[in-house]
């Protein structure tokens, strides 16, 4: 009888929404707060990520039912990953309220120039990827014409000159870590899929809930379900 009752939670999904099948849940002895809910997440929404090996350059994409603040509906750009020494990241979607006039004096135009927040670690450190190549000295290519850091000043002149920025340069502040072996394990927990995507213009183009649909519609059809999962189940 309950496999009748997820079933008919399944199929009540599409037709009333998140909140109006609580109830059912209830009927299911199912606590629709505890953490059980991933359980029905995975099920409603066939939740079955391909195991893949994270690298520098791939996206590391949260699952829909992360619920955790900083990385819900996170799409994360991998920068570093050995196994014997952690992972670094920069989350690429979450916008902050600051913008880089208001972080660094020497920015001048009166453009506004949006800050993300690349994570909860080191929130007083300015990082930026780009596509600008050797306009900028000393970057750090991360993968094919896509690059980390280079030269402040010079990049301060590539804005401060009025050059576009959208789809070419995108700033943060803070960025994401893992210690050794921790994000093997919330890979082999589901919590993140692992994804390339090639068009870097459009990597630094879009912002939070719209940008990570943006890169789960890149990621084929088996990760279709993921789309229809809210954001927040609880004001859907």
């Amino acid at each position: 009888m309950r496999n009748a009752n997820i079933t008919y939670i399944i199929v009540a999904y599409n037709c009333l929404g998140y909140l109006m099948i609580q109830e059912l849940f209830v009927n299911c002895q199912i606590d629709f707060k505890s953490k059980n809910m991933a359980t029905i997440d995975s099920i409603i929404f066939n939740i079955d990520i391909d195991r893949q090996t994270p690298r520098q350059g791939a996206l590391l994409v949260a699952e829909p039912f992360l619920r955790e603040y900083n990385f819900n509906h996170a799409v994360v750009s991998l920068i570093d990953h050995e196994r014997d020494k952690g992972s670094m990241g920069i989350v690429l979607n979450r916008i902050t309220k600051y913008s880089l006039n208001d972080l660094i004096s020497d920015v001048t135009t009166t453009n506004r120039i949006p800050v993300f927040n690349g994570g909860p670690i080191g929130n007083d450190r300015l990082f930026y990827i780009h596509t600008l190549g050797d306009i900028i000295p000393n970057s750090r290519e991360i993968r094919p014409d896509l690059y980390l850091a280079g030269d402040l000043s010079a990049m301060l002149d590539y804005v401060n000159s009025g050059y576009p920025i959208e789809g070419k340069v995108r700033f943060f502040i803070g960025y994401s870590g893992w210690g050794v072996g921790q994000l093997d394990e919330e890979l082999r927990n589901n919590v993140w899929a692992v994804t390339d995507y090639c068009d870097n213009n459009e990597l630094l183009i879009g912002k939070e809930n719209q940008y990570w649909h943006k890169i789960v519609r890149t990621m084929g059809e088996k990760y279709r379900g993921w789309l229809y999962h809210p954001q927040n189940p609880l004001i859907n």
